[in-house]
């Protein structure tokens, strides 16, 4: 069985495929997830790298500015590229659109619709961090075999992310409420050790930035990316799949208590 068998109902693929379809007249912005990371790292892990230089890296060898901050920035990518689908997205289909009371006069149940479109994000993310990966194997930014696992853990970090997002979604009340998310994201892309080594930190925010969830995926994509790996992998991987899981019970809890009689 594969990861996405486990994950979905045979159902949620239905959910899934109907919101492929529906990207196929709006593929340009599906276009533009692939530019934005890969500008950002050109902009940030080249144009200021130059700038910093070289930075410790596994061991205390140390490594080029660019080559620290790309895994980084592909964990950045992977909470990015379900934010909006999860947010948004999910919003306005059950609050403005109804589209999930449509869904739900036929066989399909909470659990589908909100595990469809969670597989819709992975997907969809799963194609973004990839070329991001491909990206940084032409730029020379990768330093380790492990590497091959980096797309499945970006895949991780946007099931967490995305199940947050879900839950989390159903207590909104209107658009005027979204900003709240910018307000948690942008602190976690800037100060989750993506820049700078965890050292630079005070050490009581350094404390603070060892228990955000985006830091989980940056020490996952660092340790894979440079071939510094341990058993400490696994525990950061058990932060997230417990972020993820917990905002899928919330979201199907929420939403049929909002959708259903």
């Amino acid at each position: 069985m594969t990861a996405l068998a486990l994950l979905g109902t045979r159902r949620s693929f239905r959910v899934l495929e109907r919101n492929a379809r529906s990207y196929l007249r709006t593929w340009p912005a599906f276009l533009s997830g692939f530019l934005e990371p890969i500008l950002y790292l050109f902009s940030i892990g080249i144009g200021v790298g130059a700038l910093v230089g070289d930075l410790p890296g596994p061991g205390g060898e140390p490594i080029p500015y660019d080559v620290f901050v790309a895994p980084a920035m592909l964990a950045t990518a992977g909470m990015n590229a379900t934010i909006f689908d999860c947010t948004i997205v999910f919003f306005y289909k059950y609050k403005y659109a109804h589209t999930f009371e449509g869904m739900l006069a036929t066989p399909l149940t909470v659990r589908d619709v909100v595990l469809g479109e969670l597989l819709w994000a992975l997907m969809r993310g799963a194609i973004y961090c990839l070329a991001f990966l491909l990206t940084m194997v032409a730029m020379g930014l990768v330093l380790s075999w492990w590497a091959v696992l980096a797309v499945p853990a970006a895949v991780l970090i946007a099931y967490a992310f995305g199940g947050a997002g879900l839950g989390l979604t159903t207590y909104m009340r209107s658009f005027v409420d979204f900003p709240y998310i910018t307000l948690a994201i942008a602190p976690l892309a800037l100060f989750s050790a993506t820049f700078f080594p965890l050292a630079q930190y005070p050490d009581a925010l350094g404390w603070i930035v060892r228990a955000s969830p985006l830091y989980q995926g940056v020490a996952i994509e660092r340790a894979l990316v440079l071939g510094d790996v341990d058993a400490t992998i696994v525990l950061h991987a058990a932060y997230l799949v417990l972020m993820g899981w917990a905002g899928l019970r919330l979201a199907t809890r929420r939403l049929g208590l909002l959708l259903l009689p």
